[in-house]
């Protein structure tokens, strides 16, 4: 008899552990798929193009309807799962919809942080996590010509840049004085904002917000300093945190995330949680790849493999902005003991800057030349000592090769 594995969420993160266990052992489950959104499973990534226009929903769909059925798998679409009953392996949702597990996977992914400040509530203030809030700005860039965007990090300026092109006047308010700053070092931050300045985009920074006007609709966003910013259009991007509260609810240990071992597995043997829901050695990963590389390792162990663990990520950043180019890995601030190497190409725009400790790379700022991003996180990742070809690494792989060839020579 087929095992019954049971998905709660329908995003990028669970549905590639689905994957994964179509691909390793296609008969071994009866899957069912809980999703709260209506729709199938969508790249999330391209949330952004969406907004200014550039792909349509249907562009941006990963499965649709006759995926799940030519995989035999039950989907309940916009039916968000509210209690686990642990003890006789059941989920339920908010309609009554009920489903058995011998196998529990929680991928119920993160919530924006909307800041608790007054006038939060108002209409016209919205997060932006899925393709209802893309839906909401567009209706609002049809009818209304403000907006301002609060948070500075690559999610919020995917938004700005968005808005800009549906034809708003957008601002940027970002509490600290560099833009991405989880990501970039001071440098590159003041590349970004000069040359998203051009395309239109204004910024407020340093800046605090500490109100968000109006009666019926948000008027203004009020700084601590004092200013009103004109806003018909307030989004919260200020952060996002795991969705934890079903797990908290049915008693699974949670701490930032739902804490989860080098397996993927909760403290209950018979559940697993995977992507931004999910808290591994400490940390929770926000980004598409590190949720890729967990979920090999969970579906691994769900075919009853058990030969992977999970050791954590080296989490590496790209903004999607069209004519921005802009990468990031690692450790980007450096410190005691770290060597920095920074070059810096004023007339073209390039800026490159290698963060080394004991002549390996810790970190990764690319701004106007990223193409050897992908090398650079390489070699954090296998630790490659760069003695041999240190002269010629910040000019990228192809110099550092012949560097290297020649010293074998």
């Amino acid at each position: 008899m087929r095992r019954k594995l049971v998905v709660v969420g329908n995003g990028m993160a669970g549905m590639r552990v689905v994957e994964e266990v179509l691909r390793l052992a296609p008969e071994l489950y009866d899957i069912t798929i809980f999703g709260a959104e209506p729709y199938g499973n969508y790249n999330r990534i391209l949330l952004s193009p969406l907004l200014a226009g550039d792909v349509r929903v249907d562009d941006i769909t990963l499965h649709d309807e006759d995926w799940y059925r030519a995989h035999g798998i039950t989907l309940y679409k916009g039916k968000a799962v509210t209690a686990i009953d642990r003890a006789r392996h059941e989920v339920r949702a908010a309609d009554g919809t009920a489903a058995r597990y011998d196998r529990l996977l929680l991928a119920t992914g993160s919530l924006p942080v909307m800041l608790p400040v007054p006038g939060a509530q108002l209409p016209g203030v919205i997060g932006f996590r899925d393709i209802a809030d893309v839906n909401r700005m567009l209706a609002a860039s049809r009818q209304h010509e403000y907006a301002v965007v609060i948070g500075g990090g690559l999610l919020g300026l995917e938004a700005a840049h968005g808005l800009i092109r549906r034809g708003m006047k957008v601002t940027v308010v970002h509490l600290m004085p560099t833009l991405m700053e989880q990501q970039l070092d001071a440098g590159a931050g003041r590349l970004l904002r000069r040359s998203l300045e051009l395309r239109g985009l204004q910024f407020v920074m340093p800046a605090e917000t500490v109100e968000i006007l109006g009666s019926d609709r948000v008027t203004d966003v009020r700084l601590k300093d004092g200013r009103d910013i004109p806003a018909d259009l307030v989004v919260m991007a200020a952060g996002i945190r795991p969705n934890v509260a079903l797990a908290q609810a049915a008693g699974l240990h949670c701490r930032r995330g739902i804490v989860v071992d080098g397996t993927m597995q909760t403290y209950d043997p018979s559940i697993y949680a995977v992507g931004e829901c999910a808290e591994s050695h400490g940390r929770t990963y926000g980004l598409l790849a590190p949720l890729y590389e967990q979920a090999k390792v969970c579906a691994n162990h769900l075919v009853g493999w058990g030969c992977a663990r999970y050791p954590g990520s080296l989490a590496s950043a790209k903004l999607k902005v069209n004519g921005v180019e802009l990468f990031s890995a690692g450790d980007v601030i450096g410190g005691p003991g770290a060597e920095t190497i920074v070059l810096q190409d004023r007339v073209s725009g390039v800026y490159k800057k290698l963060i080394l400790r004991d002549n390996r790379i810790a970190g990764a700022v690319l701004y106007g030349e990223t193409g050897d991003g992908p090398w650079y996180v390489r070699l954090m990742r296998e630790r490659t000592d760069i003695s041999s070809f240190r002269h010629g690494v910040m000019f990228g792989e192809a110099p550092a090769d012949e560097e290297e060839r020649r010293r074998v020579a």
